[in-house]
């Protein structure tokens, strides 16, 4: 019963952390080490890719429209949908090339780094709060923008940088629409995280016991359902330019983890 509730909350920080801009990686660690989490580094670090991927289907379901109108463009050749797509490629080649050629090192990370999560907290809530005072337009996503938002999102890799929060303040400082800078932050994820479960599906990383298994099943759908009212509530966020409060959040965590860690030793 303990691992099936420590899975139930495991979910949900997943759920609101991917979208809200506060480092769901981070958070996960945090809770994991808190929550007196036990399992080996590859059970945990299968936990944590499907809970990810829990929140890019949570995307698809809340952009499907987007998403369908942009499949149906291709087909059709539209110039739009074309370039739109060619943008999110180009914005998932650095964190792909990151997570190929240093997944082992970058795994290594996600193992109770907690000064490392603080750290990287706080320099969330830097970015968060210079994205919350630029000033609003309406420009949309260029080519050059696709590339700085995908080194923001292949750094964002680190846990306790927020991806969302990374993409997101990355695009608004570059001068692109708030609602825009979150729409295409949430769609260039998901190819992403689909790739990386395929990867580990042929890698053979998916190796759990019966009793994993349905811990890992049970914080996939709570990480869904929660995924889905995160994703359309932090859109609504970033349109009413209230980043900076999640920039203060992020200072607090950030320096109460250093603090707990450096104390306890």
């Amino acid at each position: 019963m303990e691992a099936i509730i420590q899975a139930i909350i495991l979910g949900i920080i997943q759920g609101l952390t991917e979208f809200l801009p506060v480092s769901s990686s981070g958070h996960l660690e945090l809770a994991k080490y808190f929550l007196g989490y036990e399992a080996s580094q590859s059970e945990s670090m299968v936990m944590t890719v499907t809970l990810h991927a829990a929140t890019a289907l949570s995307t698809i379901i809340v952009f499907r429209k987007d998403i369908l109108e942009i499949l149906s463009g291709l087909f059709s050749a539209n110039k739009d949908a074309i370039n739109f797509s060619l943008k999110i490629i180009l914005s998932m080649i650095p964190a792909a090339l990151v997570g190929v050629l240093l997944d082992e090192q970058l795994e290594s990370l996600f193992n109770e780094q907690i000064v490392l999560v603080g750290a990287m907290l706080i320099l969330t809530g830097c970015l968060l709060f210079l994205a919350d005072r630029a000033k609003d337009s309406e420009k949309s996503v260029s080519f050059p923008n696709a590339i700085v938002i995908g080194i923001a999102q292949a750094i964002a890799i680190l846990p306790g940088i927020s991806r969302s929060g990374a993409t997101i303040g990355t695009s608004v400082l570059l001068g692109v629409d708030k609602s825009k800078s979150a729409r295409f932050s949430f769609l260039m994820v998901v190819p992403l995280i689909l790739g990386k479960m395929a990867k580990d599906l042929l890698d053979d990383s998916f190796v759990m016991s019966t009793e994993s298994l349905t811990q890992v099943s049970v914080g996939f759908i709570v990480a869904l359902i929660t995924g889905i009212v995160a994703c359309t509530w932090m859109i609504k966020i970033v349109k009413n330019s209230q980043l900076k409060y999640f920039a203060y959040y992020c200072f607090a965590m950030g320096i109460f983890a250093i603090i707990y860690k450096t104390a306890i030793g």
